[in-house]
């Protein structure tokens, strides 16, 4: 059973020239890779970032990712990155995204949803969630057993 526990990490970011059109505005394909700050920063500080994945022998592309553009990030903007872990029982892992401007506006929000495969087998998919992400539901908080 999922925990009802909101696991959470805010993190910022200044947009880039590199990252927007010719009209100074962000790009909207710039904003997965925002999310994948934020979910690079939540999996170091809760201890479940890629490198801890791969030490297990996995690795979770994403396999569906949406985004909901409310308003625009420009160039020079500090935008703040909240990205929380939804916990679920399957074999996956859910994040969504909250990001802000330097005004607290909302302006984008999304979704990843992550799975495991296997990096020493073929890449298999696997259908039961790993132990060692068991053991980290565990230690967070989010299973009681």
């Amino acid at each position: 059973m999922p925990s009802n526990k909101e696991m959470y990490h805010i993190s910022k970011v200044r947009v880039r020239f590199v990252e927007t059109d010719p009209l100074g505005i962000v790009w909207h394909g710039n904003y997965i890779q925002y999310f994948e700050d934020g979910r690079e920063a939540f999996g170091r500080l809760h201890g479940i970032s890629y490198l801890d994945q791969k030490e297990h022998g996995f690795a979770t592309p994403i396999v569906k990712s949406s985004t909901d553009h409310k308003r625009p990030l420009r160039y020079g903007d500090i935008a703040t990155i909240k990205t929380i872990y939804v916990d679920t029982p399957a074999a996956k892992m859910v994040f969504k995204y909250e990001i802000y401007n330097q005004n607290e506006e909302l302006v984008c929000t999304g979704e990843t949803i992550q799975v495991f495969v296997d990096k020493i087998g073929a890449g298999e998919l696997w259908l039961t969630t790993p132990e060692f992400f068991m053991n980290w539901r565990r230690k967070v908080g989010l299973l009681d057993d």
